[in-house]
């Protein structure tokens, strides 16, 4: 079973919108749903959340991000 959206950004250390605007960059793969339209995340995303999280901090921007993702 997968995580839903609070659990995965709990886990990553961010906002659910966090998670929500990552998701409209382009950055995550928009989840499979549920059939009730809750989003169902495979646990990996926490790794990317982290990912582009710690580039960030290290002075990439999100289209550099984005690229390197690629």
């Amino acid at each position: 079973m997968g995580m839903k959206i609070g659990s995965v950004a709990e886990a990553a250390g961010v906002e659910v919108s966090t998670v929500r605007y990552y998701e409209r960059r382009g950055l995550l793969a928009e989840p499979p749903r549920t059939s009730s339209g809750y989003r169902q995340y495979d646990e990996t995303v926490v790794d990317r959340i982290r990912f582009v999280r710690q580039a960030q901090d290290l002075g990439f921007t999100l289209e550099e991000i984005e690229e390197l993702l690629a």
